[in-house]
């Protein structure tokens, strides 16, 4: 017997710590759950499910703060305290340090904000010592306003959750680390808060990125994959991965293709596309494959510098996915995971009440398990 299952755990999270009056009548009543009758084994499965919930609730966590207390130097702090002692091996970044690594799309973003970007970088060496076989790469924009291509003001509140796929990131290293995964693995998260304020980012700056392209920005909202571009860069150049999977909260088209019910796949590789699609069905946290072309990839080119930052009216989500992967290395294995419709729900789901889900924390470590511990 266990005093709770997993998905009553996962769907029981909340974060009221913001509530100072909360009625008794609208706090939760129940406490426990009891499941008799376990089979054989039970522990072990039970321990894995816990590492995993507990990841999502660092995840959840993060995606729910608001953004006068998440930015980048408190979520490294957030981070921190929550994996002390884990066994997982932590790398911090500053703005002089990007700066001297080149990492000008990243801090071109970032520049116009009065809180400096950050890039963290968890390590867990499961397997023994080695160079890791699978990093996962977040965009962790901690608040959004677009810049100044600014967004609308109507909504503009939920785009505290814009670094949901950095808090992914870091839930599901915590989870590999709470479970001791025997598989190398780093997740790295690039850092910044994107506002308009007197020395931001302009439409039309040109910026060069730490892989040496040049990108013109033509539009200051399409923020997220300039984070990436440079977090991709410097992941391959630190650790030398043979596979990476970035996940981010990128367009709103993808919203428009899919909702909130699957998150966007885009890959370079059919087994890695089918191996995640298979994880993602397995755990709960659905994928949709889309996808990518030399048509899709010219929609990019720019007159002026290597490439832009957008692509015109179609395929939004499309080119945003092969922006990216330019600066994806000759050899490397991706995936590109666009959750921009998962990571915050208005409804509630069999795993998640409204609010924080904890998407892709459920996948990711369903796919080290299947695909680097099977």
């Amino acid at each position: 017997m266990r005093a709770c299952s997993s998905p009553a755990a996962q769907r029981a999270w909340r974060h009221d710590i913001y509530r100072t009056k909360l009625a008794d009548k609208a706090k939760p009543t129940l406490t426990r759950i009891v499941v008799a009758g376990a089979p054989d084994g039970i522990d072990t499965a039970w321990a894995h499910q816990d590492a995993v919930t507990q990841g999502m609730a660092l995840t959840r966590t993060l995606v729910a703060e608001p953004p006068n207390i998440l930015y980048p130097e408190s979520f490294v702090a957030q981070v921190t305290a929550s994996v002390e002692g884990l066994g997982l091996t932590l790398t911090v970044l500053d703005e002089a340090a990007m700066a001297e690594l080149g990492m000008g799309a990243l801090l071109g973003v970032s520049q116009g904000s009065r809180r400096e970007a950050r890039v963290l970088a968890l390590s867990w060496n499961g397997a023994g010592e080695g160079d890791p076989e699978l990093a996962f790469v977040g965009k962790g924009v901690t608040f959004d306003t677009g810049g100044i291509s600014i967004k609308p003001a109507a909504g503009m509140e939920d785009m505290k959750w814009d670094m949901g796929g950095a808090g992914a990131v870091v839930g599901a290293m915590k989870a590999l680390a709470l479970r001791k995964a025997k598989a190398n693995v780093v997740g790295v998260v690039g850092l910044v808060e994107n506002m308009p304020d007197g020395n931001a980012q302009r439409p039309g700056d040109v910026v060069t990125s730490m892989s040496g392209q040049t990108i013109e920005v033509l539009n200051t909202d399409a923020e997220g994959r300039l984070v990436l571009a440079d977090a991709i860069t410097w992941t391959q150049k630190m650790f030398k991965p043979k596979a990476i999977v970035d996940l981010a909260t990128l367009t709103g088209a993808m919203i428009v293709s899919l909702g909130h019910e699957h998150g966007g796949l885009f890959s370079n590789d059919d087994a890695m596309a089918d191996a995640l699609l298979a994880a993602g069905k397995a755990s709960g946290d659905l994928l949709w494959r889309f996808p990518l072309a030399d048509a899709y990839d010219k929609m990019i080119d720019s007159p002026i510098a290597d490439m832009k930052n957008i692509g015109g009216k179609g395929a939004g989500s499309i080119t945003a996915a092969q922006f990216i992967k330019r600066f994806v290395d000759e050899g490397v294995h991706w995936a590109h995971l666009d959750i921009a419709g998962m990571v915050w729900s208005d409804k509630p789901g069999s795993h998640h009440d409204k609010g924080a889900t904890g998407y892709g924390v459920r996948l990711l470590d369903r796919y080290v398990a299947d695909r680097f511990e099977g």
